[in-house]
C-alpha cells in the first residue's frame, strides 16, 4: 500500500492524522454545494497545499515550490534589498524548483474530516549567494528559524463554499527586524483563471480588475471567463492593532502561464518589531463567480463575523 493510501487508512480508523514526522502527505474533503471541496497536500511541499478542487476543477497550480496555495514574510525591504532577498517561504525554496523535495520542514500535521493542521519551519527563497533581481540574498542559511503555523477548514459558519484560513507566523527571539511583510496567503492559479475582479463593499457587487499588477484595498476574486469557477479572498475585521492591511493583490505572469491573488499584511516599528506570533484570518470563497460575489456581499454587511479559533 503506498504512503497516501495509508494516511487515508489512519483518517478512517482513527479521525486523525498525527506523526512525530510527518510525511505531509494528506487529504481533507467536505461538501460545498453541489459538489465536494477536497483539498490535498503534499510531502514534497513540505506540507503546503498543492491541490483544491471543486466540480472537476482544479484551482491550485503546483509547478514549482514558490506557487501552491500558501504563505510566506519578508523582512526589512527596502530598494536596495527586496522582498525575495530575506523570504522565508512556507512550500520551500527556489532551487527546489519543480523537484521531489522541499528544503523547508514540516514539523507537525493533523488532517480531520474537514480540518487541517500544519507547523512548518520555513526554508528562505534564496540560497545564499543567490540572487533576485540582481539583489543578493540577505540570509546566510538555506532554511530559516521562522516558523509558519496554519488552520484550515473547509466551511465557515452557514457558509459551506468557504475555506476558514488561520495562519501565524512565529519571528524568531534571535532575529533584528524593523519591518516585516507577511504574505498571509497567496493563491497561484491555472491560467484558465483569466478574469480579474474586485469586490467593491459599498455597491455589493463584483467589478471587472486590470492586470495591474500590484495591491488594492478592495478584496480580489479570479474567475474563468465563463464565470463558471472562481475563487477570492477576505480578511475580516478586526485587524490586530498597529497593522498595516490586509491589502489584496493581483498578477498575470503569461509567460509562466500562471495567475495569483495574495492578501498582505505589513508590520513597522523603527525601534524594532516584536518576535512571536504574528497571526491573521482569511476567508477564501469558492464556487462560480455568483457564488463567490454573494459571499463577500454577506461577509462585507455582516455586523460580525463569528469567531472561529484554531484548535
Amino acid at each position: 500500500m503506498n504512503r497516501f493510501a495509508l494516511i487515508i487508512g489512519a483518517i478512517a480508523i482513527t479521525g486523525a492524522v498525527r506523526a512525530a514526522s510527518p510525511a505531509g502527505d494528506s487529504q481533507i474533503r467536505a461538501r460545498a454545494g453541489k459538489s465536494e471541496i477536497v483539498i490535498t497536500t503534499a510531502a514534497r511541499l513540505a506540507g503546503a497545499i498543492h491541490s483544491l478542487t471543486w466540480d472537476g476543477q482544479e484551482f491550485v497550480n503546483r509547478a514549482d515550490h514558490g506557487r501552491e496555495l500558501q504563505s510566506a514574510g519578508s523582512f526589512d525591504n527596502s530598494p536596495a534589498a527586496n522582498a525575495e532577498t530575506f523570504n522565508p517561504t512556507e512550500a520551500g525554496s527556489r532551487r527546489d524548483g519543480a523537484g521531489p523535495g522541499s528544503t523547508s520542514r514540516l514539523l507537525e500535521l493533523v488532517a480531520d474530516g474537514n480540518h487541517l493542521h500544519t507547523r512548518t519551519q520555513m526554508a528562505f527563497w534564496l540560497a545564499p549567494g543567490e540572487r533576485s533581481e540582481g539583489q543578493l540574498a540577505r540570509n546566510t542559511g538555506r532554511l530559516s528559524e521562522h516558523l509558519l503555523t496554519k488552520d484550515v477548514r473547509i466551511g465557515f459558519g452557514r457558509w459551506p463554499q468557504a475555506l476558514d484560513y488561520h495562519v501565524t507566523f512565529t519571528v524568531p527571539a534571535q532575529e533584528a527586524h524593523v519591518s516585516a511583510q507577511f504574505e498571509a496567503l497567496t493563491g497561484y492559479m491555472p491560467p484558465e483563471f483569466s478574469a480579474f475582479w474586485q469586490f467593491n463593499p459599498r455597491t455589493g457587487k463584483l467589478e471587472p480588475l486590470g492586470d495591474g499588477p500590484g495591491e488594492i484595498k478592495n478584496p480580489v476574486v479570479l474567475a474563468t471567463a465563463d464565470g463558471r469557477h472562481a475563487m477570492g479572498i477576505f480578511s475580516p475585521p478586526p485587524v490586530p492593532e498597529a497593522t498595516a492591511g490586509p491589502s489584496y493583490g493581483r498578477w498575470r505572469f503569461a509567460a509562466a502561464h500562471v495567475v495569483k491573488w495574495n492578501c498582505v499584511f505589513r508590520e513597522k516599528n523603527p525601534a524594532g518589531i516584536r518576535s512571536g506570533d504574528y497571526s491573521y484570518h482569511l476567508l477564501v470563497p469558492v464556487g462560480t463567480l455568483t457564488d463567490v460575489e454573494s459571499l463577500l456581499r454577506d461577509w462585507t454587511r455582516a455586523a460580525a463575523i463569528p469567531a472561529s479559533p484554531p484548535r
